[in-house]
């Protein structure tokens, strides 16, 4: 038995949708611009995706509300459709997600060549939704956020610059991708910021929807 130095914190995990089951998360993998109308929306052409990561652990799961997180001024949401990796290396399952980003912070590591880590990468930064087994319910599927019942974001799934198999081909190309994984595919255009108290509601077509409030600090 491992006499450790102090107890190991538990292992992320998200709720799979009719089952008592859950899906342990390793680490999350999220991909930028992979819709053309955000990337121009950023001040980008269309072009090839690249990646960024997120803790394991920031994901926020179980109806759970997260906490308006420190150092920012400019707290972005942005919805995406989650791809689940299994013990055989593919895509298992689907989920809502929220990529949260402090755009402050990220808009000033861009300016300075830095990287995106405080922006993207911090603590209840990954708010998803229960994972659902399976082939993805429909490709075209539409994608959708609001914020206290204001529409935000609205799209397609089909509307991405990669599909989801060529996002997890081109992950395979940098890392070796394992069980647990979770890859953020990209979000559509109509990102905005969130106040502490807001109530976002985010839903992609066939999946479990995923609702949250932003507690204030």
């Amino acid at each position: 038995m491992t006499d450790w130095l102090f107890d190991p914190a538990p292992t992320p995990s998200l709720p799979i949708h009719g089952s008592a089951q859950r899906f342990p998360v390793r680490r999350i993998l999220c991909v930028g611009q992979n819709y053309a109308a955000h990337a121009k929306e950023m001040g980008h052409e269309r072009a090839e995706p690249f990646f960024f990561t997120k803790p394991a652990d920031a994901v926020v799961v179980d109806g759970a509300d997260p906490v308006f997180p420190l150092a920012t001024s400019n707290l972005h949401h942005e919805v995406e459709l989650v791809c689940a990796v299994g013990a055989d290396g593919t895509i298992v399952g689907w989920a809502v997600g929220c990529d949260l980003t402090r755009r402050d912070l990220q808009a000033a590591a861009k300016e300075k060549g830095r990287p995106w880590d405080a922006a993207k990468g911090f603590d209840q930064s990954a708010p998803c939704g229960p994972v659902t087994l399976g082939a993805l319910p429909d490709p075209a599927a539409p994608i959708a956020l609001s914020v206290n019942g204001q529409a935000r974001q609205a799209g397609q799934l089909d509307d991405m610059v990669w599909n989801p198999e060529e996002i997890l081909a081109k992950a395979r190309t940098l890392w070796d991708v394992q069980p647990g994984d979770l890859i953020f595919t990209g979000t559509p255009e109509g990102v905005g910021t969130l106040q502490p108290g807001d109530r976002v509601e985010a839903s992609i077509g066939g999946l479990e929807p995923l609702a949250f409030t932003l507690v204030p600090r």
